[in-house]
């Protein structure tokens, strides 16, 4: 067994143990950030770094370590709390610490076990491995709810493979979650181009930016860059702990890669004079908006277009009710298909997603300067769903399934495009365009495409297994809950 598959093991066994006292992948990873980084400070404080970390020596490593029980409880909860009043990439780190690590004799084991690595000097892509595998692990704890800051990693390669970043140019993601964009667009970069100096420093301090609201997911996401060796140590952190939709970006970027957050309103809680609280929703009064609406799809759909510059590229992820919804969305597609060439749209299969009941796809749009007529010609749809099944357990998606998208694709040179799709010769091609006049002339001016026949209503021979369409009513019946959520919300 090699060195590192040794620590990702000891990494792995030490949270079963923790498990049985009720701490939860995300509480172990949490503290696991906590402590690495710590270590890691250390190690860049002496020779041949020797640099100046900011951390106090009361509460640096080698004083964490010489104590034990109760002595050190209380000293770690009070390291944690010092460290997040500290500024940069230090205090973005600790914000909101707490120790979820009850027994102090666990504590000090977990201390130990870290205390045996060199973290500096182990590869980027083991740590990276080790981290990347407890956030997937985190996002599989259904009743935590990580799952929602959590894309499949083979969605987000197949994306960062479509719109291929080049060295030098910067990649913004309003809603990061862990970072998985940010580290296959920096692993896509590495793997492409051979950098030299001046490019491989602007990738580490100057290409990523990011906003995560969520503290705890936003020092995952951090961490786990730092751990890719994206940033500093003793740097600026690259996230922002502000919402994106409040206001517009003072940056404009290259390309944006996104995800944001599922579920349909945005709303913040008050008390009101009865002294119960309520839920008001979130309009967002933006003059750089085509519409004014508390679905937070169509607002982060607006704001990633006035993130980028007029040459600037986007792959989003949204949900369905984008492509179809009326009023503010009819106006927000009519508006992307003038302003933008939104060129291809990819039709999600169910069961990919943590969060349940989502039915997702995702758009390619080119940005450009303003002029009369639209820039969007036609579109392009890949139906990834139609006859599709994938289960997050049994059936996973691979990156492999998403070969025959990029191909169609073609990242190279979109202009070279085919469809495989043909009403005589082959009715059953899964990338077929449409052009503008077509999709104007539609009721709402819905993206809501399709043409194939979903062959388990004719064909009884060819069922699906019984796990799958078990899998698919519950996504339905859970996305269905979800719009009567939002209708008895807003008549309450």
């Amino acid at each position: 067994m090699n060195a590192t598959a040794a620590i990702v093991s000891k990494v792995w066994s030490f949270c079963t143990t923790l498990r049985d006292d009720g701490v939860g992948y995300g509480d172990y990873l949490e503290q696991l950030t906590y402590l690495i980084f710590l270590k890691m400070a250390d190690e860049y404080s002496q020779p041949p770094y020797s640099r100046k970390v900011g951390i106090p020596t009361e509460y640096s490593w080698p004083a964490l370590k010489a104590k034990r029980g109760a002595e050190l409880e209380v000293h770690y909860v009070t390291l944690l709390r010092e460290l997040g009043n500290k500024p940069g990439m230090l205090g973005s780190i600790f914000t909101k610490a707490q120790n979820k690590i009850q027994d102090p004799a666990k504590l000090y084991r977990l201390i130990d076990m870290i205390d045996e690595t060199q973290w500096v000097t182990l590869g980027a892509d083991v740590k990276g491995d080790i981290y990347e595998g407890l956030l997937e692990r985190n996002a599989e704890d259904t009743k935590s709810g990580a799952g929602q800051y959590f894309t499949p990693r083979a969605l987000i390669r197949a994306m960062v493979e479509c719109i291929r970043p080049e060295p030098g140019k910067t990649i913004a993601d309003p809603a990061c979650g862990t970072g998985g964009f940010f580290l296959a667009a920096y692993d896509f970069l590495v793997a492409t181009h051979a950098l030299d100096k001046a490019q491989k420093a602007f990738l580490k301090h100057e290409t990523f930016f990011g906003n995560e609201i969520v503290a705890s997911t936003r020092r995952l996401a951090l961490m786990n860059m730092f751990l890719h060796n994206i940033g500093e140590i003793d740097g600026e952190s690259s996230i922002s702990p502000n919402d994106a939709l409040v206001a517009s970006s003072a940056k404009t970027f290259d390309y944006v890669l996104a995800n944001p957050p599922f579920g349909k309103k945005s709303s913040m809680s008050f008390t009101n004079e009865e002294g119960e609280q309520e839920k008001d929703d979130l309009t967002y009064n933006r003059q750089d908006f085509w519409a004014t609406t508390s679905n937070k799809q169509l607002n982060f759909v607006q704001h990633v277009r006035t993130l980028l510059k007029t040459t600037g590229r986007a792959a989003v992820v949204v949900p369905d009710n984008v492509l179809f919804e009326g009023g503010a969305g009819e106006t927000v597609r009519r508006k992307l298909m003038e302003t933008t060439d939104l060129h291809t749209i990819l039709r999600l299969p169910t069961g990919i997603f943590y969060a349940n009941g989502v039915k997702a796809n995702v758009l390619f749009f080119d940005n450009h300067a303003a002029r009369r007529e639209p820039w969007t010609k036609e579109v392009w749809f890949y139906d990834y769903r139609t006859n599709i099944h994938h289960t997050l357990k049994k059936k996973p998606l691979r990156f492999e399934d998403l070969q025959d998208f990029l191909a169609c694709y073609h990242p190279r040179n979109r202009h070279e495009r085919k469809e495989t799709w043909n009403e005589n010769t082959n009715p059953e091609g899964r990338w077929r365009k449409y052009t503008y006049e077509q999709i104007a002339a539609r009721d709402k001016t819905s993206l809501d495409l399709f043409w194939l026949k979903d062959k388990s209503l004719a064909d009884l021979d060819h069922l699906p297994e019984p796990e799958e369409i078990a899998a698919e009513i519950i996504d339905n019946l859970e996305a269905g809950l979800d719009s009567f959520r939002t209708i008895a919300g807003a008549l309450a």
